[in-house]
């Protein structure tokens, strides 16, 4: 049981920068910040949960049914993490990539303390057995100063040089031509070895330049995911499933024109429309397996949403499911997003396995929360910096997606697009 209060926020920005700073006292952090990005379904502009009263620490083996246990056994508010590589565990695949950043492959936890924003309204819900705390920590919170720690600078490599990844891609255009998938989303890191960064830090300068609707801070002791995804995996709202997957990017601009000009270009464009497209007729047959029959519809198709870096082309399917199906059921008939995987889903991942060199781990999975009343928020982790204090590895990874249209070159170059906030708050 939680004790609930409601307190009013006279800034809430500056309320959630000091939320932020006092949440690093705890092993458990997650810090979820929607940045008042126009969205329709949205429940909060900032979410904090800290400090594990129970959790679940596992590898792929039967992941799913051990989260669906402690999902239904816990009917409380959970938070944490699925790993792209838990496709092993719904499919007969392998993760033999190089791994720098070793984080367990699914992780979740009950949190003792809970903050809700909405505007200027916050809630703050409270394990009962620490529910003392609430005021002495309200305290803590307001005191919190702001401040900028600067860090030192890293070396970041690239895993796969221009000239492999042109040779890679063509690879996989074979594929495509050959019939053996109509697209791929196809990967690679960028790293740094022996580096020291300042998480909280990072992630404020990434949020603040990119702005997303789906910026994550996660702290699990030593490891740390600095999100700015501009992408929802998967939402449910009672008896309604929402995905909303990208594909298709086009280059901001600071003149106006030229700005609209690129904006215009996208929603024109037939090859970045035909990934969308595909991508959408697949988040439909994953819907589909949990829907109630003739339910599963697309409210938008190829809508074009703008942010701080880039324009992105967005589409959204929606489904309706039974109140007796399982939250994890849903997640398990639709992970991996269609979106960071391709057509035919498990064909492309085994060919995106043998050609990537670095095991994708929480880049392409998905953070989010469980509700008590079985609903659920995901997002999809793209645009994101990964690190691990112990092991002194930062590792950020960006893709694209392959389709018969695809030109090498031009695909390397949106790639490098999106590396751009994150080089520029690690450099």
């Amino acid at each position: 049981m939680r004790t609930i209060l409601s307190k009013k926020i006279d800034n809430p920005e500056v309320f959630k920068n000091q939320l932020l700073r006092w949440s690093q006292q705890f092993r458990e952090v997650i810090f979820l910040d929607s940045n008042n990005y126009h969205q329709k379904q949205s429940s909060f502009d900032c979410v904090l949960a800290v400090d594990a009263f129970t959790s679940i620490k596992t590898d792929y083996h039967n992941c799913f049914e051990d989260l669906k246990q402690y999902q239904q056994q816990a009917k409380d508010w959970l938070f944490g993490y699925l790993s792209y590589d838990i496709k092993n565990d719904i499919e007969e695949l392998h993760s033999n990539n190089f791994d720098g950043l070793h984080f367990p492959d699914l992780f979740f936890f009950q949190p003792k303390k809970l903050f809700l924003l909405k505007g200027n309204e916050l809630e703050v819900q409270y394990l009962r057995l620490c529910d003392d705390e609430i005021e002495s920590d309200f305290d803590e919170i307001n005191q919190c100063s702001v401040f900028n720690v600067q860090h030192s600078e890293i070396d970041i490599k690239q895993r796969i040089s221009k000239e492999s990844y042109i040779s890679k891609v063509n690879n996989m255009l074979g594929h495509i031509h050959r019939g053996d998938i109509y697209e791929a989303n196809f990967c690679m890191e960028f790293y740094a070895e022996n580096a020291t960064i300042e998480p909280i830090e990072i992630y404020q300068k990434l949020n603040a330049i990119s702005k997303p609707p789906f910026a994550i801070f996660f702290k699990n002791n030593k490891q740390y995911l600095l999100c700015a995804s501009p992408e929802r995996y998967l939402r449910k709202e009672a008896n309604k499933v929402i995905s909303q997957p990208i594909k298709g990017t086009a280059k901001r601009f600071s003149d106006e024109t030229l700005d609209n000009n690129s904006k215009n270009a996208l929603q024109q464009n037939p090859k970045e429309r035909s990934e969308n497209i595909m991508i959408v007729d697949l988040v439909r047959n994953d819907l589909s397996h949990t829907a109630i029959k003739g339910t599963v519809a697309v409210e938008e198709l190829c809508g074009i949403y703008t942010f701080e870096q880039v324009h992105q082309m967005i589409s959204t399917v929606v489904s309706k499911v039974e109140n007796t199906t399982s939250p994890v059921e849903i997640l398990k008939t639709t992970f991996p997003m269609g979106s960071m995987t391709g057509a035919p889903k498990i064909s492309a991942m085994k060919i995106i396995e043998e050609l990537e060199e670095s095991k994708r781990g929480l880049y392409s999975g998905a953070v989010g929360y469980f509700t008590p009343q079985n609903d659920f928020d995901f997002n999809v982790v793209i645009r994101s910096i990964l690190y691990n204090a112990a092991a002194n590895y930062v590792s950020f990874s960006v893709g694209s997606a392959i389709t018969s249209q695809s030109n090498p070159e031009q695909e390397y170059e949106e790639c490098l697009l999106k590396a751009k906030a994150m080089f520029e708050v690690l450099s």
